[in-house]
Order: structure tokens, then C-alpha cells, then sequence
């Protein structure tokens, strides 16, 4: 990106992997004073299911950006592991990454939450990909909140600039 005009709005296309092919959505994150303004709108996520038989919970949804702007499957049984770690430009314990976000609570399947950041600026997250995990973040286990397998992927793209304004 150019930063002579910097990227004002990027979207990311949220994917469904082997595990969640039915799951979609999209998450646009807004330059706004002081910060990004993210918003998010997903379907098809997985029915809500407690921790049971020493097995995690499904649902909430760990919901975060990673380094990598890779969401190619690869493994079936553990996929979008190319998409990289948690974004953690700033080396911060987990909890506090730049990359760690609230988590989808699913209704029926679906998500809708939006929510301000002071991490990052909308150029910084641009070839970055947001993840949607199978469990909720417990915004303490290092280095990646125990949130289990990955569900679906977006690679993260501007799609409105300063030029554009």
C-alpha cells in the first residue's frame, strides 16, 4: 500500500474450511479518529455445544487476525495453519495482542458484532487474515488462547483509499 494515500476501509471474505463448509461472512474494518472501526456479519457458524467428556466447548468463537495472508487449507483435519500465529506486532502477552478480538457469539448461526480498536491502523492489517476458531478464546494461554481448530479464513484487502475520499 502507498502510503502517500493511505488505505481508509479493507475487507476481509470469510471462508469456510473442511470443518465449517457451510460458514461465510465478511468483516470490513473502517479507519475512524483514533483507531478502526471493525465490523462483522457471519452465517453458518456451528451449533453452540458446552465442554463435555473433557472435550471444549463449540462456541463462542475465538475470532482473530493472524500474521500471514494465507488461507489456503492445506490439512483437512487442522486447516488454515499457513495463515501464520496471532498478529502480535508489539510482542504483547496474550490477551493484549493487536490481533486478538471479542468472540463470535453464534445465534442460530450467525454473528453480528462491531467493535472499536486502538491497535492498529487500517494499513497495518492490509495481507493479513482474520480467523474464526472452533472454541472461545480464554484470552490467557500462551501464545494463542486455547480457541482450537481453525474454521474459516478471509485474507484481509483495501478497498477504499484516501485517494478515493
Amino acid at each position: 500500500m502507498n502510503s502517500q494515500y493511505p488505505c481508509m476501509m479493507a475487507v476481509a471474505q470469510i471462508r469456510g474450511g473442511p470443518l465449517a463448509p457451510n460458514l461465510r461472512g465478511i468483516v470490513y474494518f473502517r479507519a475512524v479518529a483514533g483507531g478502526t472501526e471493525v465490523y462483522a456479519n457471519v452465517t453458518g457458524l456451528p451449533p453452540y455445544r458446552p465442554a463435555q467428556n473433557g472435550q471444549p466447548p463449540i462456541g463462542p468463537h475465538g475470532f482473530h487476525l493472524h500474521q500471514n495472508g494465507d488461507c489456503s487449507v492445506g490439512d483437512v483435519n487442522n486447516p488454515f495453519q499457513g495463515a501464520g500465529e496471532h498478529w502480535n506486532p508489539t510482542n504483547q502477552p496474550h490477551g493484549n495482542h493487536a490481533g486478538d478480538f471479542p468472540v463470535l457469539f453464534s445465534n442460530n448461526g450467525n454473528a453480528w458484532m462491531i467493535f472499536f480498536t486502538d491497535k492498529f491502523t487500517v494499513g497495518d492489517i492490509i495481507g493479513k487474515s482474520v480467523v474464526i476458531h472452533q472454541n472461545p478464546d480464554d484470552y490467557r494461554t500462551q501464545p494463542a488462547g486455547n480457541s482450537g481448530k481453525r474454521l474459516a479464513c478471509g485474507v484481509i484487502r483495501c478497498v477504499y483509499n484516501w485517494m478515493n475520499y
